[in-house]
């Protein structure tokens, strides 16, 4: 028997808890895994609180990301002790997730854990700070460079946005954050933010065209929110969008793309192949100072994870939720 968090629906009513599993519950995979931590993410957020039907199977266990150690494997890739990272696959949607003690997946889903991170700052770091390292990675090769002007980052106080400010300041981009946290300047500033503006003066609907002033953006917010920064950005820039806190509609013209040539680009990390995902991990090893994750993320234990859930979707949590499976 293991602790894991499960959700159970019966006709149009979905219920939460914390409840002891039998291994013969697991579903079918080629890898199981004593997990260490997971992590609380929106979409985690979303699944647990019932505010939109992330998950598609019931009982599920929720949870997009897991770190832990190989207990056996069928995989040709991996073998008992190896030290594993879980981002995505759809896992906490219609396979069992993180958020529990034990885990049984695809080994095909599976990265190793970088030499650079402990199991704690890997998921510290977390699906949401792999999604901003695949941003930032699309924003680069979009041959978005420093001396072309400012980067904006909005949602900046969340765990992309978070991880976002940090590695485009360790690639030498001046970072603009965006939020409606005016109490967390100073956190933003300490990742390295360079000026904090309030995301009302982007959350209203605005003009199709507006002054160039960025050279790209890392958007976790969607909506009207990307709507305007894709209007302000610069001749040649480029958009990453990854999110859509703010709202899934896009209520924008097709003039900054085709006035200006402004790149729109979609980012995905539940399904990106390994390789992209190896190059997002390499950078986050390679430009994110672990002593930041003491900054960015909080750990809480596996009983708390469906409070915390409900605080995340009200926008009540700065950063990351690290969540120990195994408190």
């Amino acid at each position: 028997m293991f602790s894991a968090i499960v959700i159970d629906k019966t006709d149009d009513q979905q219920s939460v808890s914390l409840q002891q599993v039998d291994e013969a519950q697991l579903p079918e995979g080629d890898v199981t895994i004593d997990v260490d931590y997971s992590t609380l993410n929106y979409k985690d957020g979303l699944a647990i609180t019932g505010k939109s039907p992330i998950a598609r199977k019931f009982p599920m266990v929720p949870g997009i990301d897991l770190v832990g150690t190989v207990r056996d494997s069928s995989h040709a890739d991996w073998k008992a002790g190896d030290r594993v990272v879980l981002n995505g696959w759809g896992v906490g949607e219609g396979h069992w997730g993180g958020l529990s003690q034990v885990a049984r997946l695809k080994g095909e889903w599976l990265v190793p854990l970088p030499a650079a991170f402990s199991g704690k700052q890997a998921m510290a770091i977390g699906t949401a700070g792999y999604t901003a390292a695949l941003c930032v990675d699309a924003l680069v090769a979009a041959g978005v460079t420093p001396d072309q002007g400012e980067v904006l980052v909005t949602g900046a106080t969340g765990g992309v946005g978070s991880v976002a400010v940090a590695l485009l300041k360790k690639a030498g981009f001046t970072v603009v954050g965006s939020t409606g946290k005016a109490s967390e300047h100073a956190y933003l500033t300490q990742l390295g933010a360079d000026e904090i503006i309030d995301r009302a003066t982007l959350s209203e609907r605005g003009k199709p065209l507006q002054r160039e002033r960025w050279a790209g953006v890392v958007d976790s917010v969607g909506s009207t929110t990307l709507a305007n920064a894709c209007a302000a950005t610069k001749y040649g820039g480029a958009v990453a969008a990854c999110g859509l806190a703010g709202g899934a509609d896009f209520p924008a013209t097709v003039m900054p793309f085709i006035l200006r040539g402004v790149r729109l680009l979609g980012v995905d990390s539940v399904m990106a192949p390994k390789g992209p995902r190896m190059a997002a991990w390499a950078r986050l090893a390679r430009d994110l100072d672990p002593a930041l994750l003491d900054v960015i993320a909080h750990e809480i234990g596996l009983g708390e994870a469906i409070a915390a859930a409900a605080d995340l979707i009200d926008g009540k949590v700065r950063g990351r939720v690290l969540v120990d499976v195994n408190r």
